[in-house]
Parts: C-alpha cells; structure tokens; sequence
C-alpha cells in the first residue's frame, strides 16, 4: 500500500482499504492489524479505527473479540443471499427505470458500457463495466430510497463479481448475456432484461459456490 497524504485521513484510508478488500487484494478473512496499517499507510491509528468501523456498517469487515477486525468471510449460503438480495433490486430497479426513464438514454448508456466491458483487459475495468450497466437501470429508476438500498450491499456485490472474475478464464465471457439486456431494453421488454440478468447472476453464483466450497 501506497503513503497516504494527510488529507481527509479517514476517506482516504476508508477508500484504500475498500478498495484492496473488494478487489481481494486483502484476502478474505485477513486480519487487519492496526499497527501494520499504520506502518504501511503513514497514518495515526484514529483514522484507521474510524475507517474499519464504516467497513464494518458496510458488510466488508467483521469484529470478533478477543481477535479484533478481519476481512469477511464467505461461504456458500452468503453468496446466495447477497445475490439474492442484489437480484431482488436489480429487478426492482429495472421495470421502474423501463416504466419511467428514457428507454433510449438507457439502451445509450447501456451499450455504451457494454462495449467498455468487451474491450476490458483486465479484471478491474471488466467488474467497473458490469457495475455501470447495472447501474443504469439505478441511475433512471428515479427512486433514491432504491438506489441507497443497493449502495449499502454494493461494496460485497463488488467483491463477488472480482472473486467471479477471477474465476474466469477470459475477460469478457458474459457478453451474450449482457448484450441480450441490450436487446431486451431497445424493445422495451422488461421480462427479458430480468431474464438475462437473472441467467448472469446464477451462472456467477453457481461458480462462487464452487469456489468458496472448494476453499472451505
């Protein structure tokens, strides 16, 4: 980890640790050692203490005590529900914005992520792509009390689609899938955009299943 300049300490160290926890570049269920943070960010323990308690509201770090803060871990039945609850409002989301937003605007941004998800070389802009097509629907839904929902699992939703990611021999391989989405929103058919979307999730959760069982 990079030193980090004194400047809205907490933000910064919350931002830097989420990031390398989502991306796993802290793997699952790693102890977050206050003073080591300390060392390898510049910073005092106080923005470090603050930070890992938001990550704590936030899903991506737990408290046990007498062992102090780690980063989640995961097994079978937490991936089925966090995508359980991530499809419940993507289907939410998704037949508001069709019902209410512009359907060309939304196709627009929607292929416009698209193509940046074809063209990904790496896992990072692969996952940023997937989070902006989804995010489309969010963006045109017109219901922040939905969209704040999402932002409260988002940073573990995130974090699958990295361990997903990881899990796939080449960028780009669920573009089928996104590209009838596509298909779905330029005619307007909502039941196929939830289908296709619905069909992505459950390939990733049966593949992250796999995964943490293997690991477990």
């Amino acid at each position: 980890m990079a030193i980090i300049k004194k400047t809205s300490l907490v933000d910064q160290v919350y931002e830097r640790l989420r990031k390398d926890i989502i991306s796993l570049q802290l793997p699952l269920g790693s102890k977050l050692n206050v003073n080591e943070l300390q060392t390898k960010l510049g910073v005092s323990c106080t923005p470090i203490r603050e930070a890992v308690n938001r990550l704590q509201l936030e899903g991506l770090v737990e408290y046990e005590v007498n062992v102090g803060a780690h980063v989640l871990t995961l097994n079978e039945h937490d991936v089925e529900e966090i995508q359980l609850l991530a499809m419940t409002l993507h289907k939410a989301a998704i037949c508001l914005a069709m019902k209410d937003g512009d359907k060309s605007k939304i196709a627009a941004d929607f292929k416009k992520h698209l193509k940046e998800y074809q063209a990904a070389k790496s896992i990072q802009s692969e996952v940023t792509a997937i989070n902006m097509m989804v995010g489309t629907f969010y963006k045109n839904c017109g219901n922040k009390r939905l969209d704040k929902s999402m932002i409260s699992i988002q940073g573990q939703q995130l974090l699958l689609r990295y361990a997903y990611a990881n899990c796939r021999e080449t960028r780009g391989a669920d573009a089928a899938n996104f590209a009838q989405i596509l298909l779905g929103i330029q005619a307007g058919n909502v039941q196929t955009v939830c289908q296709a979307l619905e069909e992505h999730a459950e390939q990733m959760t049966w593949e992250l299943k796999k995964l943490f069982n293997s690991q477990n």
